[in-house]
């Protein structure tokens, strides 16, 4: 399992942010994600599908569309095939789905095909 901070607001697809603001915001998560991901030791098989079990703890207890979530944890998801050296292509399928205690955090827990 890799333990991600949540993703800066900047990155939701509803902010309402400069592009280069939001260029800024996704390249320094997705150093920091790719930094966690090869301290947490994880090493992906040499071949095949990655599935990613990805759980979000928010902040608070207001209601978020799981689809802006997830376009908002790309750059982690990014981070993380950094880390590994391989293509993101190999992530798949995706589940997703809210914890039922806040956070904030995303666990990402990782299963091999």
């Amino acid at each position: 399992m890799i333990e991600l901070p949540w993703p800066p607001k900047e990155l939701s697809p509803n902010a309402r942010v400069h592009r280069m603001q939001k260029a800024a915001k996704a390249k320094k998560y997705r150093e920091l994600c790719r930094i966690i991901a090869m301290a947490s030791k994880l090493t992906p098989p040499a071949d095949g599908k990655i599935h990613l079990d990805i759980l979000f703890y928010p902040p608070d207890r207001r209601k978020r569309d799981l689809d802006n979530l997830l376009a908002s944890i790309k750059s982690g998801i990014d981070g993380i095939a950094d880390a590994w050296k391989i293509n993101d292509t190999r992530f798949r399928p995706y589940t997703i789905d809210f914890a039922d205690e806040t956070g904030p955090k995303v666990e990402i827990r990782i299963k091999y095909a």
